[in-house]
């Protein structure tokens, strides 16, 4: 574990990063940010400083084209103290690959699952996949998760060596303003905010016995086909900063129909705007909004009784509960969890002179 210090480099390799819009994106921005007030150095390698090509199935997430080479300089010229690796793609394991072959140390983290999008997708079954991820993150001196439903499940799944790390919002920016967003709409209004994408499971939002009106904020790939079969439904495209923050005030509901996220960050922020969730009882809504003081919301395997039960939420409770997460004590934690980058080649020495770790 390092200790806080005023000189710590650290360098974060990650496939998700700007001019990407997503809940690692927004992590690993905030996270930055607040280390460099704490005093650390800082230094993001995402796949804008490389050629990329687009995704198969996502044209919005950019691919780093055999970046290797390059990416190696890029660390050995920054001279990290702890060197962490956001994402299994091609930075991920390619910098994963140098570690391994120089033995440094590095973390990881699992942000996203990958084997239920490649499965909702393409069809392959999630087991070789998770297989893979597995061995991905095995490698790591830690893999850090942002929720204990996650890591008991991760757990169950073999995988080793797992710590937890939390999720922040920013309470300045989302916080209750006037409910009037969307007082052209009947109520009451019902909202949903993220990608519009086939893994956020949003038809299932959209097909629901609800009064009122249905919001869907921002954009993706499945944006033109929902917007085509759900004529009936309020899509205002993405939204950002205050305008954002406004919107989920004037939902009476935020609904999140994922079944898929590892935390949901977009609970949060609903949540600090005083808008309680409805949603499934799965990894991120369960552990946010069971337990806790007041009603903020409500989880049921019916989404549509989930829905119409959050009508009834504290929103003043709301509020409340989000205050309980602080980006800063996000970043802390992570620091927490960082090793120093030649902890293994040392504890290799060691051990070959015989001395206990």
């Amino acid at each position: 574990m390092l200790t806080p210090a005023r000189s710590h480099r650290i360098l974060i390799v990650t496939d998700a990063w700007k001019p990407q819009v997503n809940g690692v994106v927004r992590t690993m921005t905030t996270v930055m940010l607040e280390l460099q007030a704490m005093g650390h150095v800082v230094e993001v390698i995402g796949p804008d400083r490389f050629r990329t090509v687009p995704c198969p199935t996502y044209p919005d997430i950019a691919l780093s084209l055999l970046p290797r080479g390059r990416l190696i300089r890029m660390i050995e010229a920054f001279r990290p103290d702890a060197l962490h690796i956001a994402t299994e793609g091609p930075l991920g394991l390619a910098a994963r690959s140098w570690a391994r072959r120089t033995g440094f140390a590095f973390t990881t983290a699992f942000h996203t699952r990958f084997a239920e999008y490649v499965k909702a997708r393409t069809g392959i079954p999630v087991r070789p996949i998770y297989a893979w991820m597995r061995h991905f993150h095995g490698a790591s001196q830690g893999t850090m998760v942002a929720t204990q439903s996650l890591r008991d499940e991760l757990a169950a799944r073999g995988f080793s060596n797992i710590r937890s790390w939390s999720r922040g919002v920013d309470l300045d920016l989302f916080k209750p303003y006037p409910r009037d967003a969307f007082a052209h709409l009947p109520g009451p209004i019902f909202i949903y905010v993220g990608r519009v994408a086939v893994e956020k499971n949003i038809g299932t939002f959209l097909d629901l016995d609800l009064p009122g009106s249905k919001v869907v904020v921002g954009g993706g790939p499945q944006l033109a086909s929902l917007q085509r079969d759900y004529p009936n439904v309020t899509f205002t495209g993405p939204r950002y900063g205050e305008a954002l923050a406004r919107a989920y005030s004037g939902a009476d509901v935020f609904v999140f129909p994922s079944r898929t996220d590892t935390f949901g960050l977009v609970i949060l922020e609903a949540l600090a705007c005083g808008t309680p969730v409805a949603a499934f009882p799965v990894t991120g809504p369960k552990d946010v909004l069971i337990d806790a003081v007041g009603k903020i919301g409500s989880v049921n395997e019916d989404l549509q009784v989930a829905a119409r039960d959050a009508l009834t939420a504290d929103r003043t409770a709301c509020r409340l509960h989000a205050e309980r997460y602080s980006w800063r004590s996000c970043a802390e934690i992570f620091l927490s969890h960082l090793v120093p980058l030649m902890s293994r080649v040392a504890g290799a020495r060691d051990r070959q002179a015989g001395i206990s770790d």
